[in-house]
């Protein structure tokens, strides 16, 4: 992601390319692991806030934004490749969600982690809720996604969120380590392995995803109601 200007955050031209670059990834079979990161102190600080403000009062352009969150998740989830996230700063809201449907997590000591759709009024919808709990237990899920309180990249990996935590200046390089290993390894085994561990979190999604989209969808419209 290459918008440090902005803290790679996510407006609506942002959102349409994130949906897509998964499928052209996965039917490039040239490309054996994907790194994901992004440029600038920040890994994405979650969605650009004139652009949630939109949706807000726009019916037809939020239930399309809507929709396009969940094939975003979807499409990650159709990468037959390894997908590790580069954590390199901060990752918020979507941001962070995108971090934990990769298939490897290096972040740095320091980044914050969190979902921070509550503490805007806005239902922690766009995946939180199918991907804390089965890295972390409902429990400590329910809490950071009410809360939308951040943890730290030491604490992530210290609780299961993610796999590594290094200083910010180790973060690419443990990337392309763990990168070169995966890509040196059988792809057809790799992948194959990949995909039946994707069974269970594809069902998961296909139980919770679209429910709690339709409850983000609905506190977004009530904000803009409000307004």
């Amino acid at each position: 992601m290459n918008r440090p200007e902005t803290g790679n955050i996510i407006d609506g031209p942002f959102h349409t390319e994130l949906e897509h670059i998964w499928l052209d990834i996965a039917q490039d079979r040239e490309v054996r692991v994907v790194v994901f990161t992004g440029i600038g102190e920040d890994f994405c600080a979650g969605a650009d806030l004139s652009f949630v403000e939109s949706l807000s009062s726009n019916r037809s352009q939020l239930d399309a934004v809507m929709r396009e969150a969940a094939q975003l998740i979807r499409n990650m989830l159709k990468v037959p490749q390894p997908i590790i996230a580069a954590v390199n700063g901060d990752a918020l809201s979507l941001g962070v969600t995108m971090v934990l449907f990769c298939d490897v997590i290096v972040a740095a000591e320091n980044a914050n982690l969190a979902d921070t759709h509550v503490k805007y009024g806005i239902v922690a919808g766009d995946g939180g809720a199918v991907i804390w709990p089965l890295l972390i237990g409902m429990a400590k899920a329910k809490e950071f996604l009410m809360t939308g309180r951040p943890v730290s990249g030491a604490d992530a990996e210290r609780i299961g969120l993610i796999n590594y935590a290094v200083p910010t200046a180790q973060v690419m390089g443990k990337a392309t380590e763990l990168a070169r290993e995966l890509a040196s390894g059988p792809v057809k085994a790799v992948q194959g392995t990949k995909r039946s561990l994707n069974r269970a979190l594809t069902q998961r999604v296909d139980l919770i995803l679209d429910t709690s989209l339709s409850l983000e969808s609905e506190t977004l419209w009530e904000l803009g109601k409000n307004a």
